[in-house]
């Protein structure tokens, strides 16, 4: 059974930085997408960051020039690092894995809190 096992979250104040973590039970090289997403409480699930197998990347506007979304195949991780948090990113994010060769080959972690308060 395939695990994404993600870590980092936690309580910080504005201004503030994190380091999100997510480990893969399979082989993340060569044709996975990975990636980050998050859902506020009452709010859909929201894409954060993607990166692509060959390390393009895309992220949602909102947190443009403050997240930064990468991978180590080698280790199987994907990492987020966030900086200059806001309150607004409060929120239960997850780490994806999603493979580009095979439609509905895509797994999910448990998700981590992250909560951006004073």
């Amino acid at each position: 059974q395939v695990q994404l096992v993600e870590s980092g979250g936690g309580l910080v104040q504005p201004g503030g930085s994190l380091r999100l973590s997510c480990v893969a039970s399979i082989t993340i090289s060569s044709h996975y997408m990975v990636g980050w997403y998050r859902q506020a409480l009452g709010k859909q699930r929201e894409k954060v960051a993607v990166m692509t197998p060959t390390g393009s990347t895309d992220y949602v506007d909102s947190v443009k020039g403050r997240f930064i979304i990468s991978r180590d195949n080698a280790k199987n991780m994907v990492y987020l690092q966030m900086n200059s948090l806001k309150p607004e990113d409060t929120a239960v994010y997850y780490c994806n894995v999603d493979n580009i060769l095979i439609p509905g080959d895509t797994y999910w972690g448990q998700g981590t809190q992250v909560t951006v308060s004073s």
